[in-house]
This record gives structure tokens, sequence and C-alpha cells, in this order.
């Protein structure tokens, strides 16, 4: 049969009802998926989330299929479907669990739709997976901006020519070869993996070779490429492996030179979108860090098999790739368990610089390529908080310098003096819009901007792929289709709202001001109050009071954490304070300061240092001497776990507040009529 696909990937992956059985076992029930078209053969009672992910169909799972989440809606297409084969009805799936009845009750447009992570095949299935919960293609930036490099270059290329080989004088090519560096000067051994096909280069070549050495000055000196003559272009490649994004920098390894840059979706999200989520995942599920292992491997292999190809080089001149991630990312990729990661005291495996070859890892590439990540600061402070470091850290050595790296888990660093604190606080992944209830991911279509008029109280945007504001006529003439809000948008309607008083200081709303902009729902702990953003019918944007709440947890938590540091530092300000990440270069310094999420930082303080985690990737991919710095940087690194610390919660409870709000807390709220959903 068939199959329509959205990816050459996707197709390969589920064409064949052969090979899908042979992975999977026992199938019995056919199970197809709208409007991808991709299908598989499934086994009877077996998660429909889970099979769809078998499927590469990507339904929305942000807390990894434990139904916490509740974005992997599905429609059952009953019926008779004779394009696909498939007879389907209601019964062949699992009976409606009680917290999908729960969810019926309480939103309108769930209604007549299931869960997926909740659903269990008990027959022949076709399956329509509406657009709010389609995995949209998330709008990925993570560009290296063009920087001049030292470049101290790991691996060296030297030209030589084999003594001629005769009956009476015949030492072995490997010999001939060790001999003829060491007339330059050069003592190394040759890696035993180029022994296969080092004998036909040396005929073919009549001994006139391009010889690669690696760590020429250390005791580990060792050849690791041989080319013919005159093939010298080498590359490597920085890669920030995030929990959302893959980001890839390919640079000329003599020269320093970016050649090519790309970014793709890390695909362990479809096991769960943030950190805590996969490692849950790994604990329920046999195997299951097998999977995510497997998972980035597999797609970094075919980002750098793509880089070679757009560079018109064979994989064999890729020979240095460095590593960054946090320590969940660094773990799952060597293929180490991060359960201890998950729980007190978050133990690590190792911390220090570590490097394997292609081989070692069964990585598809030229087997003599190193693969290294960058040192771990602590359990929850990553080689991507030591890269951004690397990048900053000759100002950050000068001046009282604050990194930060805003995420699911927070990433804090403070210099002062030459000396340099670090921790995380867990501010959860509502600024990546998990928690909120109209929140999305960075994609086309999500709300970045926001305005609100303290007059009238109208609201105006912008959105990722249009250029205009929303009263605009440009904006009117594209007619985007508007999915929700991303992070950059929920923290700007964070200030928006508190600036007109819609929010008093406490966070609550003030439905006095515009009543006819707020209604109320149901909600687990009896009714939430929204605000209304824009008007969409049944798939309107609000604000709900426990969107709030919960930007108040995660910037407490993050402002708590900073108060930590400025205390271990008897710091009572910033020269400067440093915004890492994709997500920190999207943020409005003005929007930062005002939202109270770093104490004492004025927006004139406040900067985007871009990806720095690449950034450092990049210094220690093309410097010796970089990487030598952050190992020995690291280890002077003091950490602080912001959990066992007495005045956390205090600093905590100082954080939750919006002090831009010229409301005082209310003293109470009068109940109001509920307003029918729309």
């Amino acid at each position: 049969m068939t199959r329509t696909t959205n990816t050459t990937a996707m197709s390969d992956s589920v064409s064949n009802d052969s090979s899908r059985e042979s992975e999977v076992g026992d199938l019995t029930q056919r199970v197809v998926f709208t409007p991808s078209g991709l299908s598989i053969n499934a086994k009877r009672g077996a998660s429909l989330l889970e099979t769809a992910q078998q499927a590469g169909v990507a339904i929305r799972s942000l807390c990894g299929g434990n139904g916490n989440c509740r974005q992997c809606w599905i429609d059952v297409s009953e019926g008779s479907h004779p394009k696909h084969g498939v007879e389907c009805s209601e019964e062949n799936l699992s009976p409606i669990t009680e917290l999908e009845q729960r969810m019926h009750a309480r939103h309108e447009r769930f209604q007549g739709l299931r869960m997926a992570c909740r659903s269990r095949i008990l027959g022949d299935l076709v399956i329509d997976v509406p657009e709010r919960s389609q995995e949209n293609l998330a709008y990925i930036s993570k560009k290296n901006a063009e920087r001049n490099f030292d470049v101290n270059a790991v691996v060296k290329v030297f030209e030589i020519e084999l003594a001629e080989a005769t009956m009476d004088t015949n030492p072995s090519v490997s010999e001939n070869l060790i001999e003829r560096l060491a007339e330059l000067g050069v003592r190394a051994k040759i890696h035993p993996k180029l022994l296969s096909d080092l004998q036909p280069l040396v005929h073919q070549t009549k001994g006139e070779l391009s010889v690669v050495v690696r760590d020429q000055s250390s005791a580990q000196c060792e050849v690791v490429a041989v080319y013919p003559k005159g093939e010298t272009r080498l590359i490597g490649a920085a890669v920030d492996i995030g929990s959302t994004t893959l980001a890839l920098y390919v640079y000329d390894l003599e020269q320093g030179e970016l050649l090519y840059e790309t970014s793709a979706m890390n695909p362990q999200i479809k096991f769960g979108e943030d950190l805590m989520s996969r490692v849950s995942y790994v604990m329920m599920n046999k195997g299951g860090d097998q999977n995510l292992t497997a998972a980035v491997r597999d797609k970094l292999t075919e980002m750098l098999h793509e880089a070679c190809k757009q560079l018109e080089l064979e994989h064999d001149k890729l020979l240095e790739i460095v590593l960054v991630g946090n320590p969940i990312m660094h773990h799952l990729f060597f293929g180490i368990s991060p359960v201890e990661l998950g729980q007190a005291p978050f133990t690590l495996a190792i911390r220090e610089w570590l490097e394997m070859t292609a081989s070692e890892l069964a990585l598809d590439m030229f087997p003599t390529t190193r693969v290294a990540f960058l040192p771990l600061i602590a359990g929850h402070v990553g080689a991507d908080t030591a890269a951004a470091y690397l990048s900053e850290i000759d100002s950050m050595q000068s001046q009282v310098s604050l990194l930060v790296d805003i995420g699911t888990n927070a990433e804090i660093m403070l210099a002062k003096g030459g000396v340099v604190y670090a921790t995380s606080s867990p501010t959860g992944p509502a600024f990546e819009g998990a928690e909120i209830s109209s929140g999305v991911r960075a994609s086309h279509g999500a709300i970045e901007r926001i305005r609100i008029d303290p007059e009238t109280y109208d609201v105006r945007f912008k959105v990722i792929g249009v250029d205009a504001w929303s009263d605009e006529p440009e904006f009117l003439a594209a007619q985007p289709r508007v999915i929700g809000i991303c992070g950059s948008g929920i923290i700007e309607v964070m200030v928006e709202l508190a600036r007109a008083g819609l929010l008093d200081k406490t966070g609550l709303f003030v439905q006095d001001r515009a009543p006819e902009k707020f209604d109320a729902r149901p909600s687990e702990d009896g009714t939430t109050v929204r605000f209304l953003l824009l008007d969409q019918g049944e798939n309107s944007i609000y604000v709900e009071q426990t969107d709030v709440r919960s930007i108040q947890l995660a910037k407490a938590a993050l402002s708590a954490g900073v108060q930590l540091l400025m205390d271990y530092q008897s710091c009572r300000g910033f020269d400067q304070v440093l915004l890492a990440g994709a997500f920190g270069s999207h943020l409005d310094p003005e929007y930062v300061a005002d939202l109270d999420i770093i104490p004492s930082a004025k927006k004139d303080d406040i900067r985007s240092v871009g990806n720095a985690a690449g950034v450092g990737a990049a210094k220690a991919l093309l410097s010796l001497d970089e990487r030598k710095r952050i190992i020995d940087a690291v280890k002077h690194v003091k950490k602080i776990e912001s959990a066992n610390e007495e005045n956390f919660q205090q600093y905590f409870v100082d954080g939750m507040g919006f002090s831009v709000s010229p409301v005082n807390a209310q003293k109470a709220q009068r109940n109001r009529r509920r307003r029918r959903e729309r």
C-alpha cells in the first residue's frame, strides 16, 4: 500500500509493514493517522500515543504521556474507510476515562475528543489529529554571530612522501609513515582504524600523503586520518544539544571560519517536552533510555551528513565534534542513565571533559572522528552553562556579571572579583508555555509581542512569521493563524496586564477595570478568572488566573536563585546581566526588568548574548587553549544547591509580586456571574 508522508524519514519508517512487524512483534490492529496518512500495525491494548510515536506521528505531548499536560487530543473517525481498508468504530478504543470526562465537562472544545495518552487500541482505527494537537514546527533561531576566534588547531596536517620500499628495506606502511613524521619532529602513533585502508591508499598515491595528526603536543599524539596529498580541508562541528533544539555549527578547523549552520527539533520531545518528563519516561519504560539515546544520536548524525553534503566534503574530513548540553542531555547522549539526576541529591555519573571516537559511540561517521563534551558544573548546571561562561569569560572576569539561561531549569552564574558562583532554579516550563492555558512553543503564528492600552485595554500583538502588528494593514492582509502565546509573549502580557492595572501587586486580576474583558470557567479548584486577549470563537486566546500564578512561581524561583548568589558574593547590583540561550535572545530587557525576574537589575544592565553555549562550543572546538581554559575554570566554580538554602523560601515569596502594577493588594474579590464559555 502506498502511504502519504510528510518527510522522507517518516516514509522510510512506516512504508514497510513486514519490517514494522519484526520490530514490534505480534501485531493485530491497523491504525491510520490523518491528516498525515501515516499508518502502523499495533498490538491490541497498546497506548495510542506510543503507537503514534512509533509511526512518526507528532502528537503534542508536553508531559511524556502521563496525562498531566492534556495536549494530546485526537478524534476517532468512525465509519468505513475503503482507502485505508479500515472499519472504525468508537468501541475500537478503550472506554473514556474519568479524567477525560472531567475535561469534557469543563471545556466545550474537547467534547467528542479523546486523549491519546489515556486511550488503548482495541481494534482497527482511523485517528484524526486536530491542528491544535499537532506538534508545530518550532521557530528555531540559534544562529552563531560571526566572530573572529583564536585558532590553536587540535588537528594538524603534514605533507609527507613515504620512502620507497625495496626487498632489502621494506618497513611496514605504518612504520614508514611514523618515521617520516618523526623526521618532521612529530612523534605519533597511528590509529588502528586507519590500517585497513592504508595500503590501497599508498598504492594509489605512490606514497604522497597528507597526514592528519591530533594532539601533537601531548603524549596521546595520534595519526587520525590519511589522504592523498593536497586534500587537506578539515572541518569540525560545534553542537548545542538543547532539550528542545539541536543547533549545529560547522567550522574550518584551520581557519576558524563558520562554513555552515542549522537547527532542528530535538526528537526526544516525543518522549516528553521537559527534562523531568524524559527522566520519568526512562523510569517507567524498559529500554526508555536507549530510545532517547538513539533518537538524539540518529538526528545528530543525519544533520552532520547533510552538512558534509552541502559542503561537498566526504565524511572523513569531519574530524572533531564538540558538544554542549545540560546534564540530562549529556548523560543520554553517552548512554548513561539519567535517573539519578531526577532525584536528590542529583548525582552525576561523570563531571569532567569526556571524549570518545565515533566508532566507540557507534555513530555513522568516520571512525576516528572525536566526539567530546564540555565538563559539567553540577547536577543541574551543565556543559551548556560552562560553554556560555567560556563565551563571555573575559568580560565576566573583569566586571560584576550575572549570566542567566532561562529555561525549564534556569542556570545562573555570578562572577565578582574573580570568584564565580553557580546555581540552578526550578522555574518549570511555564516560561516556555507548557503550563499556560494558551501557551505554545515558539512556532509560526505564536504571539511573541503584546501591548495593552492602559486606557481602553485594547490588545495589539505580533506573531512569529509576520513583521506587522495586529492592528496594521500588513497583518490583516497576511491573515496569519494565531495559535497561542510563546515565551516572550507570556512575559510581556504579564507586564502589560500589571502596568495597565489589570493585575494588582499580588498577581490577582482587577476585574472592575474592564469587566467586559473578563470571564470565568471551571477549574480543578472550582473556578478561574480569565482575560480575553483575542476572540477567535472556540479557539479564543485567554490569560487565566492560573496562568498568572504559574508565571509567578517561575519568576519567583529564578529571582530567589539570583538573590542567593548575590548574598554569597555580597553583591547589591550588577555591571551587566547576560541573557543566554535562544529564549533569552528574544526577550526585551525592559520587560525582563519590569517583571522582577532579576532583583535590582535595570533594563540598561541587561543584554542578550544569543546562543552563548554554541559560541563557547565553537571556541573549544577551534582552540586547545580554550579547551584547557574551560576545563580549569569549571574546577573553580563554587556551586550551591538553592533548595538547601534557608533563605530560599523567603526570597521566593518576595519574588512573587508585580511591582509595576499601580494597584495594591485587593482586600476581597467579589463573586461574579459566570459567563458561558465561548
